[in-house]
C-alpha cells in the first residue's frame, strides 16, 4: 500500500506540470509580465485551465476560475507563480481564488515582486484556504529567468548567442557570415529573440551586416505580431551611430533604439530593467562586445550554435578575450546539448 502523502505529492507534481504547460503558451507574448498557467482540479479532474496571455489582460489565475465556473467551489487550484494579492492594471487573483470558492492552492514557487513577496500566500490562508508552496519550483521559474532575477537583484537574465564553425571563427577575415549555420538553429535563435526585452549589439555589427534584430518567425505558436518587439540597444562608444529615418541602417530608423556611449554595461544593465522593464537580454554581436560582457562576469547564459565547418585562422573568432593563464581562463558547465538540422546547440552556464 502506497504512502498517501507520496501518492498527494505525485498528484500534485502531474497537475502542476499541466499548469506549467498551461504557461508555456504565454512564453512569448506576456513581457513584461511573467509567463503564469493555472489549472483547476475537482475529483482529479480538470475542470478549468487558463495562462496569462498579455500584460493588461486577466492574469492565468481568472481565465482558469472562468472556465471551470460553478465547479470551482471546494476544488484545488494549481499555479505557476504565486497569485498577485495587489490591485495594478487587473485585480489581486489572490482575491479572486478566495471568492470562488476554492479550498486549496498549489503554488510553484513566491513571487518574488516586491509587491507579492507572500501577501498572495497569506491572503489565501487568512481566508482558510489550504496552501501548499514548492511543486516544480525549479522547472516553473526556468519560465521566467529574467522576471525572477530582476525582481530579486534588480537586474536582468543575460543570454549571448554566438554562431560558431567547429574551429570558433564566427565570420570571414572581411565580415562575411551569412550563413554559417542553418535554417533550423536560425529559426531557433527566433525564439531567443521573442521571449526577450532588449537585443543588445554594436555598432560594428549594425555597419558590416546592417541587422534587423527583429522577431518574424511563424513557428512561434502565435503570430509573431502578438510578440512585443525586443527593444534595441547599440554600444556606440565612438558615436557613430545616430537615429534617423533616412537611414541606410535599418535599425537607426527605429525611434525607439537606444544607443549606449558609455563603457559601463552593469548600469545599462540596471537601467534596461528600472527604465524600459527589459528583464530578459539577448546580446548579438562581435567577438569585442561578446568579450566586454564574459569579461566582466555579466553572462547568465552562454548560447552557441557551431556549424560543421571550418573557416580557417584568419577568420574572425568568437570572442575577444586574452587569458594570460589557465588559471584565467572562462569556464563553462553543459546546462544542455540538441542537435538543429546539421548544426550543434548548446546551452553553457559560467562556473
Amino acid at each position: 500500500m502506497s504512502n498517501p502523502d507520496h501518492s498527494q505529492d505525485a498528484k500534485d507534481r502531474y497537475f502542476m506540470m499541466l499548469a506549467i504547460e498551461q504557461a508555456k503558451l504565454g512564453l512569448y507574448s506576456t513581457r513584461p509580465n511573467p509567463a503564469v498557467g493555472c489549472v483547476i482540479v475537482q475529483a482529479e479532474e480538470v475542470i478549468g485551465q487558463g495562462f496569462h496571455a498579455k500584460a493588461g489582460q486577466p492574469h492565468a489565475e481568472v481565465f482558469a476560475l472562468k472556465d471551470a465556473g460553478t465547479k470551482a467551489l471546494g476544488a484545488t487550484a494549481y499555479v505557476t507563480l504565486e497569485p498577485c494579492s495587489h490591485m495594478g492594471r487587473t485585480p489581486p487573483c489572490a482575491q479572486a481564488l478566495v471568492e470562488s470558492g476554492v479550498k486549496r492552492v498549489v503554488v510553484a514557487g513566491l513571487d518574488p515582486n516586491p509587491q507579492v513577496a507572500g501577501r498572495g500566500v497569506r491572503l489565501l490562508e487568512q481566508a482558510g484556504i489550504d496552501v501548499t508552496v514548492g511543486i516544480l519550483t525549479a522547472q516553473a521559474e526556468a519560465l521566467n529567468k529574467g522576471f525572477l532575477k530582476a525582481m530579486r537583484m534588480q537586474m536582468p537574465y543575460v543570454r549571448l548567442k554566438i554562431a560558431t564553425s567547429l574551429d570558433g571563427r564566427t565570420a570571414m577575415a572581411n565580415g562575411q557570415s551569412k550563413w554559417i549555420t542553418g535554417t533550423a538553429a536560425r529559426e531557433d535563435v527566433q525564439k531567443l529573440r521573442a521571449q526577450s526585452g532588449a537585443i543588445i549589439t554594436g555598432s560594428e555589427t549594425v555597419i558590416i551586416d546592417n541587422p534587423q534584430l527583429n522577431v518574424r518567425s511563424h513557428q512561434l505558436g502565435i503570430a509573431f505580431e502578438e510578440v512585443p518587439r525586443p527593444k534595441v540597444v547599440i554600444l556606440d562608444r565612438r558615436g557613430r551611430l545616430k537615429h534617423d529615418p533616412e537611414s541606410d541602417y535599418q535599425l537607426c530608423r527605429r525611434t525607439d533604439t537606444l544607443y549606449w556611449c558609455d563603457d559601463d554595461l552593469t548600469e545599462l544593465l540596471t537601467l534596461l530593467v528600472s527604465e524600459y522593464q527589459c528583464y530578459d537580454v539577448l546580446i548579438e554581436a562581435g567577438a569585442s562586445v561578446a568579450g566586454s560582457f564574459l569579461q566582466q562576469q555579466l553572462v547568465d547564459e552562454l548560447i552557441v550554435y557551431q556549424a560543421p565547418c571550418l573557416l580557417g585562422q584568419q577568420a574572425r573568432a568568437m570572442v575577444n578575450i586574452n587569458p594570460l593563464s589557465l588559471a584565467q581562463q572562462l569556464r563553462f558547465n553543459i546546462e544542455c546539448h540538441e542537435q538543429l538540422g546539421s548544426d550543434l546547440k548548446l546551452t553553457l552556464l559560467p562556473v
